[in-house]
């Protein structure tokens, strides 16, 4: 792990994403989720190669990282790490999580991710194992109603039950999607991500000339 984290941690936040560009979505759900769920930290994961994205032009890692970094700057409770971009090969949750395992082994571990994320997740590799190692946050924007797939979730697979949680955040209406749309376009981006990141596209020209 590229930066270590510091101090006394209980409870750690994992925040995983392709992060290309990371935008005020995923920061005001890590923040979000800190909060609500007394986090002492959340540690930001840049994906290496996703198995699950269909994009076959995602940005290098490095520069994914360095986004990431701008973006978390200024908040002392968010770090970072270099995990899965610094592994060869596709990068697998599973795998990821087992290095945090055994690196906090008696610490409560939340993943935090997209609700239409956790729609997938029994497609994951070696998902019943996840469960044992970790629990989820499932980001959602207001008014999804999550019942119904919790309900049918904790039938067929048991193993789940107290494991999956959900937290409505208004600020994710806005995706990396529509971000990289606009630059192509040559629309505006400012308030959609921190100033940092939008100058950090900019003066790369990153997303210009792709679809």
């Amino acid at each position: 792990m590229k930066n270590d984290l510091t101090g006394k941690i209980h409870r750690l936040g994992i925040m995983g994403g392709t992060f290309d560009p990371i935008h005020y979505g995923h920061l005001v759900a890590a923040e979000m989720a800190r909060a609500e769920f007394k986090l002492d930290k959340v540690l930001f994961i840049p994906t290496g190669t996703p198995p699950h994205k269909k994009r076959r032009d995602i940005s290098a890692g490095k520069l994914r990282y360095e986004m990431v970094k701008c973006a978390i700057q200024d908040n002392s409770a968010f770090d970072i790490s270099a995990l899965e971009i610094e592994r060869e090969g596709p990068s697998y949750t599973v795998e990821t999580l087992r290095v945090l395992r055994r690196k906090w082994p008696n610490h409560e571990l939340y993943f935090i991710t997209g609700s239409d994320a956790l729609l997938e997740i029994f497609s994951w590799r070696e998902a019943e194992e996840i469960f044992n190692l970790i629990q989820f946050i499932g980001a959602a924007r207001p008014g999804f109603d999550a019942s119904d797939f919790l309900l049918k979730v904790q039938q067929e697979h048991p193993e789940t039950q107290g494991k999956i949680h959900y937290l409505e955040v208004p600020a994710l209406a806005i995706s990396s999607t529509d971000i990289r749309a606009r630059v192509q376009r040559g629309e505006p981006i400012r308030y959609l991500l921190p100033e940092s990141v939008r100058l950090f596209l900019e003066q790369r020209g990153l997303y210009k000339g792709k679809a």
